[in-house]
C-alpha cells in the first residue's frame, strides 16, 4: 500500500473539522520535519485574528485532548492549541530553480458516515471512528498525496524550492484567508491547489478552473421572549417563528441575470419544548456568486431579510460572518505548466465544463496573495471516480487516482 493511501485511510478514520485538525496537522508536521523539511506551525503559520467561525473553547479543548490520546505528535501539538492548526513546510531546492507552492486542505465535514456494507470505507475498516464527522470531500486524499510527494522530494531533492501549505478549515472558507496574510506565500513563483473528484473520472485533469464562486457564510441568532405557549402566548416573542420566516424569505432572494448565484439555509434550530414560546433560534446560511461584488450584494440583501424577519415578529437578531471566500482566476502560464506536467504523468487533460461554477474554495485567498506578489497560480481538478457525491454520507473516491496525482505533482516540480 502506498504512502498516499496509508495516510488517506488513517485520516479518513480520524476526521477532524475546521480548526480542530490537531491530530492531522501535528502528524503532518512531524512527518515532514523528520524528512528534513523546514516546518512552521501554530500562530506563525496563520493570523489568528483573521480566522472566522472558530469553534468554542470547550470544543477546541475536547478535540485537542482527543488528538493527544489518539496519535497526535506531542512535538507540535502545543503550538496548535486554540485552533492554530495550519502547517507550512518548505524544502529548499538544490539549485536556483523557481519556488513552487502547493495547497493541501486537511479538514473534514460534520457528517455521519454511511455504515452500509457497500460503502468501501465501512467494508474495509477505515470508516470514521469519530461519529458525526467524516471526510466527505477528498481532503484526506489531498494530504496523503502531499505526504508521499514530500517523501519523494526529500529522497531526491529537486532544483526548485517547494512549500506545501497544509490548510485547515477549507470548509466554510476560513483557513486560506487566515494563512494568506502571514506572507509565507509571498515570493512563490508557481502556486497550485489540487482538488480530487469534482465529477471528473479517474485519469482526467483540469489544468485551471475559474468557476469558483465567492461565498459568504452567516450565523443569525434571533432573540425573543419566552412564555407559556397556552396560558400566555401573547406575552411571548417567538424567535423560532422569526427564523422560519427568514428562511422562507431567503429562498426567494432574487437571483442576478447573467451570473451564477446560490442562496442556501443549511440549518435552523431553536426552542426547547412544544409548550414554551422559544426565546432563541439560530439560522446558518450562505450566499454564493461568480463575482465578488454580486455576492456582496446578495449578502447585504440577506442581512436585510434577517433584520426584517426579526422586526416583523418583535425580535432582535445578531448576524455574524463565519466564513468568506473570494474568487480567483488562473494565470495562463500556470495552466500551461500544469498541462505539460499532467500529460507527462500520463493524465488526460480536459477543459472545464461551461457550467462548472458550482462551488467555492478558499485556496483563492492564497492564489490572490501569490499573484499580488508577482507569482502565477491555478486551481486544478484531479479526476477520481466517486462512489457517492461530495458532502454526502456515502462519499468515497477511487484511490487509484492518488498515484498518478503524486506523479503529476512531482513532474510539475522537477520540470
Amino acid at each position: 500500500m502506498s504512502t498516499a493511501i496509508e495516510w488517506r485511510r488513517d485520516l479518513h478514520a480520524h476526521p477532524e473539522v475546521g480548526f480542530t485538525e490537531f491530530r492531522t496537522a501535528s502528524r503532518v508536521a512531524g512527518a515532514l520535519a523528520d524528512l528534513g523539511w523546514e516546518v512552521v506551525t501554530g500562530p506563525d503559520a496563520m493570523v489568528a485574528g483573521e480566522r472566522l467561525g472558530v469553534p468554542p473553547e470547550a470544543v477546541l479543548d475536547a478535540a485537542y485532548q482527543r488528538a493527544e490520546a489518539q496519535g497526535g505528535d506531542p512535538r507540535f501539538l502545543p503550538a496548535m492549541r486554540g485552533g492554530h492548526t495550519a502547517v507550512v513546510a518548505t524544502l529548499k531546492g538544490s539549485g536556483r530553480g523557481r519556488t513552487v507552492g502547493l495547497r493541501a486542505d486537511m479538514d473534514a465535514l460534520p457528517i455521519l458516515e454511511s455504515s452500509e456494507s457497500g460503502h468501501r470505507p465501512a467494508r474495509d475498516g477505515f470508516a470514521s471512528r469519530w461519529s458525526g464527522s467524516m471526510h466527505a470531500c477528498g481532503h484526506d486524499g489531498h494530504v496523503g498525496m502531499a505526504v508521499e510527494l514530500a517523501q519523494r522530494l526529500a529522497a531526491d531533492r529537486p532544483d526548485a524550492s517547494v512549500t506545501i501549505f497544509f490548510q485547515p478549515a477549507e470548509e466554510g472558507g476560513r483557513g486560506g484567508r487566515a494563512m494568506a496574510p502571514t506572507g509565507l506565500v509571498d515570493g512563490i513563483d508557481l502556486f497550485v491547489a489540487v482538488h480530487l473528484g469534482l465529477s471528473l473520472p479517474t485519469g482526467a485533469l483540469i489544468p485551471s478552473n475559474d468557476g469558483l464562486l465567492a461565498n459568504s457564510k452567516l450565523r443569525a441568532v434571533f432573540h425573543g421572549r419566552a412564555a407559556h405557549a397556552s396560558l400566555a402566548p401573547q406575552d411571548g416573542r417567538n424567535a423560532l417563528l422569526g427564523a422560519a420566516s427568514a428562511t422562507l424569505a431567503l429562498q426567494g432572494l432574487t437571483r442576478v441575470a447573467g451570473h451564477q448565484t446560490r442562496v442556501a439555509v443549511g440549518r435552523i434550530s431553536g426552542g426547547t419544548s412544544s409548550n414554551i414560546v422559544p426565546d432563541t433560534a439560530e439560522v446558518l446560511l450562505e450566499t454564493r456568486a461568480d463575482d465578488g461584488a454580486i455576492n456582496a450584494d446578495l449578502e447585504e440583501r440577506a442581512r436585510a431579510m434577517l433584520a426584517g424577519a426579526a422586526q416583523m415578529h418583535g425580535l432582535t437578531v445578531e448576524v455574524e460572518l463565519i466564513g468568506s471566500v473570494t474568487t480567483a482566476r488562473a494565470d495562463p502560464s500556470a495552466a500551461q505548466a500544469v498541462t505539460a506536467a499532467g500529460r507527462a504523468a500520463g493524465l488526460r487533460v480536459v477543459e472545464p465544463a461551461a457550467d462548472s461554477a458550482v462551488a467555492s474554495d478558499d485556496a483563492t485567498a492564497l492564489m490572490r496573495r501569490v499573484q499580488a506578489s508577482g507569482g502565477a497560480a491555478t486551481y486544478v481538478g484531479l479526476g477520481a471516480d466517486l462512489a457517492g457525491p461530495h458532502h454526502t454520507p456515502g462519499f468515497d473516491f477511487d484511490e487509484a487516482a492518488l498515484a498518478p496525482g503524486v506523479d503529476f505533482l512531482e513532474q510539475l516540480i522537477r520540470t
